[in-house]
């Protein structure tokens, strides 16, 4: 044989040999993913099929609508009235619950009926015992009619295949009328092109004001009639254009009938929705769909490889980690095309354009866990947010659907600018980042035209105006950082200088940050722990909660309590007093531990403040009793709204033993690891990982620890450590250590 030939050979044989090797190096992990989890109580959990970050959410809807079903979903709820295309995943409002289809038998119904009449409506009831659902694929049994309900998907197309009884009056219902919570249809478009294929479009109003949603659905079957209505209003022709644009398919099927339904969305055009069909799905091999469906979840859920001998654990673990990858959902074609905040259709756009941005929820924990284990991602992410600031001259707030819905208070998308800046994120335009964040922070509305005139936002001006107060400050102080970095003095004192602002909030005399009305003025009465109603100065908490709202600046809020004695049992405190916090009280403050609220976003890096004061012991007691006794793999097992994945990213950072209090400083702060070993995979190839020796129940508190090997003392650790890859060793005990992590050179630290 040619020695060259030869060579070429064993390289090739070489190649395919570490190909196979590292395809079997990833672990099923999708098998501890169970997305009942967060479905009951307050979760408010996408249920269904999708892939990471997609476009399409293709799930269940139940008739109820209310707050517990703001993404369409309740584990309490035993009916569905369809299977629509988009849902949010923990919000606390409902929206979206487009393209909504249901199967059916004999008598047509265009209304979706009531659980109390479900003869005169397509709602049907339903078992649990007869549902599953698992990372990108859903099914359940129809108790109405038999019928058995499945859905995959991919990117950008919702895969439905529906198992019918022997009928002549088999059916299915597309209704473009149905949305979840506030969503309301205002123009709806159907078009039947053959007897295989229709189009059109919903365009709604909800929490997201203007809503464009085009759509192809391709059959497998062609359909024996297709028949269009406006709301029961029967159409003539094949075409229907008003405000309740409804399509009956109508078959004849024999028992066990298969007919599949591929639905292709985009927010651009119909011709658009098609293409992602072709292109994403081209066949009609249901079962691969899904197979390539678990892969992709699989892929992603490989990039944090966790041990533990709990099998409660593994699965509250990686169900958590699958929920901080439904949003951000992908907002463009598969060819590039979007539709922009400016109303404008943006073609072939040179980055993955993404929406549903929780900001005030996401960047504590969620999105400072993505620059670990989506590095691309998070530059897809940056790109859409400097997208939308060149359309629209701000970063976005709550951004949906090409919308900006100005939800929550404060400009969160600054510290998530900043944070991938700081850490290196490639693909994004550092000099446009600045002028976004800056430009952003420098606008006259929302309360910051008071903050650059007189420092803080007076009480009687605006609702919330000491949370929005505070989450400025937070910002201004990431400002400051990245202006640093640049070399942009007379921004950095500007906006350093801003930073401070929240001590303009705290009176001495009660101890607590409170509404002020002037200079020498608080607004009364006052009750710390009276909280959020529309009268108050604070977004779903109270004085108790938000007076800690400093992880830009921790030194100087222990400085502003009074000093370290006098900010420990200040923070002892808050763990143990309780009050009556009204009538009015947000049902946002879940998850009481005394005043600490685990189930609303602003409390969760204070269990890990006692770090700057060196004493890391009592982190690990509140950190090891939330994530054992307030997260499970139950139904019920979220204590607060998942919020888009930060309720769960909170969890993965807390299982493997650190958090981003500072989520722009690139420092992440020690508590308790649960996990007895943790590896991240980064993506250049290198892997960090955790471990905890003689982990228990019992052993939560930190004795010592090593890096690679050597002694290291700090009770935190630096984000470009980790990045280097390596190994980071903790040795557990049932007794606090009073030397480790307690030297002021071993604490963690906001600013230096």
């Amino acid at each position: 044989m040619n020695k060259n030939l030869k060579a070429t050979l064993f390289a090739i044989l070489g190649l395919c040999c570490l190909q196979i090797q590292g395809q079997t190096s990833k672990q099923n992990l999708t098998q501890y993913v169970d997305p009942f989890i967060g479905t009951g109580f307050h979760g408010h959990v996408f249920m269904g099929a999708n892939v990471p970050f997609g476009a399409v959410q293709l799930g269940p809807v139940n008739i109820s609508q209310g707050w517990d079903w703001c993404s369409g979903y309740h584990y309490s709820d035993p009916t569905i009235i369809g299977f629509s295309h988009t849902h949010l995943s923990g919000t606390g409002i409902g929206d979206l619950g487009d393209l909504l289809f249901m199967p059916a038998v004999g008598k047509i119904n265009l209304k979706k009926g009531t659980a109390k009449d479900m003869e005169n409506g397509y709602i049907s009831g339903f078992d649990h015992k007869d549902e599953v659902a698992k990372p990108g694929y859903y099914s359940v049994i129809l108790k109405k009619n038999g019928i058995k309900a499945e859905m995959t998907a991919s990117e950008r197309v919702g895969f439905q295949k529906y198992t019918f009884p022997a009928s002549d009056k088999s059916h299915i219902v597309l209704d473009l009328v149905e949305g979840i919570g506030w969503d309301k249809a205002v123009d709806t478009y159907i078009r039947v092109k053959n007897d295989t294929l229709i189009e059109g479009y919903r365009f709604s109003k909800g929490w997201a004001p203007d809503q464009r949603i085009y759509f192809a659905a391709v059959l497998s079957k062609p359909a024996k009639k297709i028949q269009l209505y406006n709301n029961t209003k029967e159409m003539i022709n094949k075409v229907v254009l008003g405000d309740s644009a409804k399509a009956v398919l109508q078959f004849s099927t024999l028992k066990d009938e298969v007919i599949k339904i591929k639905v292709g969305i985009s927010a651009v055009s119909t011709e658009n929705a098609l293409m992602n069909i072709k292109k994403e799905i081209s066949g009609w091999n249901f079962e691969k769909v899904a197979v390539q469906a678990d892969e992709k979840w699989n892929k992603e859920l490989n990039k944090i490889v966790v041990k533990s001998k709990d099998i409660a654990k593994m699965r509250t673990f990686y169900t958590a980690l699958y929920h901080t990858m439904i949003a951000p959902s992908i907002y463009n074609d598969s060819n590039g095309d979007y539709y922009g905040s400016d109303k404008q259709v943006h073609r072939a756009a040179g980055f993955t354009n993404l929406t549903t941005f929780s900001l005030w929820d996401t960047y504590r924990g969620a999105n400072p866990l993505l620059t670990l284990t989506q590095t691309d991602k998070v530059s897809d992410i940056i790109n859409s947010m400097l997208a939308i600031y060149k359309e629209t001259g701000h970063l976005p707030v709550w951004h949906l659907m090409g919308n900006e819905t100005y939800c929550m208070p404060g400009n969160s998308a600054i510290q998530i600018v900043v944070d991938a800046y700081l850490k290196g994120i490639k693909g994004i335009d550092g000099e446009l980042a600045f002028e976004a964040v800056k430009a952003t922070a420098m606008q006259d509305d929302r309360g910051l035209n008071f903050v650059k005139k007189i420092g803080y936002i007076p009480a009687d001006s605006l609702r919330e105006s000491v949370a929005i107060g505070m989450e400025y400050s937070i910002s201004d102080g990431a400002i400051a950082m990245m202006a640093k970095k640049m070399g942009k003095t007379e921004d950095y004192n500007y906006f350093i200088n801003r930073s401070k602002a929240y001590k303009k909030y705290y009176d001495p005399s009660t101890t607590f940050v409170r509404g002020k009305v002037s200079d020498t003025q608080w607004r009364t009465p006052f009750d710390p722990f009276k909280s959020a109603h529309m009268k108050d100065d604070f977004a779903e908490g109270n004085a108790w909660q938000y007076t800690w709202l400093v992880p830009h600046d921790v030194e100087g809020l222990i400085a502003m309590l009074g000093g370290e004695k006098s900010f420990t049992k200040k923070l002892d405190t808050l763990f143990t007093i309780t009050g009556d916090m009204g009538a009015e009280a947000s049902s946002d403050i879940t998850g009481l531990i005394g005043q600490y609220a685990h189930g609303n976003e602003p409390s969760h890096h204070i269990t890990y403040l006692y770090n700057f004061v060196g004493q890391p012991w009592k982190t690990a007691e509140k950190v090891r009793y939330i994530v054992d006794n307030l997260y499970s793999d139950k139904h019920d097992g979220l204590c607060g709204n998942e919020d888009v994945g930060q309720m769960s990213a909170w969890y993965i950072w807390s299982a493997m033993g650190m958090y981003s209090v500072n989520p722009f400083n690139g420092i992440y702060v020690f508590g308790s690891p649960s996990m007895d070993e943790s590896t991240l995979n980064l993506a250049d190839g290198k892997s960090f990982t955790v471990k905890a020796l003689n982990n228990s129940t019992k052993n939560i508190y930190i004795q010592k620890a090593t890096l690679n090997g050597k002694p290291y003392t700090q009770s935190y650790i630096l984000h470009s450590d980790i990045m280097k890859g390596g190994e980071l060793i903790f040795t557990m005990g049932d007794k606090p250590s009073k030397t480790w992590g307690v030297a002021v050179k071993d604490r963690p630290y906001s600013v230096k």
